[in-house]
């Protein structure tokens, strides 16, 4: 009988020994038991450590490694050094695994084997109350995403695979780069999935106790500070989904489309901008000319990029264009 695929979690940690409790016993209870922690110390003054030291003198599927820079990214690339495993998971310090993560994910990978990535939902926590409605909002997202498996078409939304709950075989991993230099990390692979073709699958289910905390890195470092992303998701959006015969249209005339604007101006797309808003018809911003949105009838096959973030404009939207006869990733994208 074939043996159980190995998975591989890598565990980056810096300054974390008050919740690596918590994060290190949620992988011991792991109703899969084949697994192996490649645990990397980003240079941590705490005794996380040393804690990690005493989890793996108890528990010899633990690895400990020190990583060769500072910052996350230099430890994601050292402990990718150390895989031993066949499929690969990745787990932060001050997280929770809920106790059949491993399982469900190896289960759903099993059924469909290489060239896929599996993905899972996620749930905020926090240790002082409740999370902000933000935090809900996103995770309500996820979670959609996931069960209906709109990963692909909302891929310039947000990040569609959350950043600890996906699992792929370490040939498809090394295959689209592995962790690079580049932040938003987590965003980053997720467009190179996609650029390299694998399919992501979707389980309707929590697989991911995501916690909050003042100190969390997407709070208080510059490169996650705003988490709209355009230039990353420009970066990919030109090379993997933009026809050049095709006319471009920017929808969004607020401080989303002003942004966008000035990037696409700075890779020399050529593009018509439209909105909705009377007082802003007309005027000229950047050197283009802001349209009424009838003006995207007038276009021969357009792309359309909508940067409009809200919910209910987002859903007008969708609704407009369908009566246009638009189909979503054919014809128009989210990218707020």
């Amino acid at each position: 009988m074939d043996q159980p695929p190995l998975v591989s979690i890598i565990l980056a940690y810096r300054n974390t020994v008050e919740y690596l409790p918590e994060c290190l016993d949620s992988i011991l209870d792991q109703t899969y038991p084949h697994w192996e922690l490649i645990a990397v110390n980003d240079r941590s003054v705490d005794g996380a450590d040393a804690l990690l030291a005493e989890y793996a003198a108890k528990d010899p599927r633990i690895r400990t490694f020190n990583s060769p820079g500072e910052r996350l990214n230099p430890a994601l690339q050292e402990g990718q050094k150390h895989i031993q495993g066949t499929l690969l998971n990745r787990m932060d310090s001050d997280d929770r695994m809920p106790a059949d993560k491993l399982e469900a994910m190896v289960h759903a990978w099993q059924a469909v084997g290489q060239g896929h990535v599996i993905a899972g939902g996620t749930e905020h926590f926090r240790d002082d109350g409740e999370v902000g409605p933000g935090f809900k909002r996103y995770d309500a997202w996820l979670n959609r995403v996931a069960k209906d498996g709109r990963h692909l078409e909302e891929i310039y939304t947000e990040c569609v695979i959350p950043s600890h709950c996906w699992m792929m075989h370490v040939d498809d991993f090394f295959a689209v780069g592995g962790f690079t230099d580049i932040y938003p990390e987590d965003y980053d692979l997720t467009f190179r999935i996609y650029q390299h073709g694998l399919t992501i699958v979707g389980l309707d289910k929590v697989l991911h106790h995501w916690r909050d905390r003042s100190e969390r890195i997407s709070r208080t470092w510059e490169e996650y500070q705003d988490n709209r992303y355009f230039d990353l998701k420009l970066r990919y959006f030109l090379p993997i989904d933009r026809d050049p015969n095709r006319p471009l249209v920017l929808w969004g005339a607020g401080r989303n489309g002003k942004d966008m604007a000035r990037l696409l101006l700075a890779q020399g797309e050529t593009f018509s901008w439209v909105c909705d808003n009377p007082n802003k018809i007309g005027h000229n911003v950047y050197g283009v000319i802001l349209e009424p949105l009838e003006a995207v009838c007038d276009l021969e096959h357009p792309q359309i990029m909508v940067v409009v973030a809200s919910p209910h404009g987002k859903a007008a939207i969708r609704t407009q264009l369908a009566a246009w006869d638009k189909q979503v990733r054919q014809d128009f994208w989210f990218f707020a």
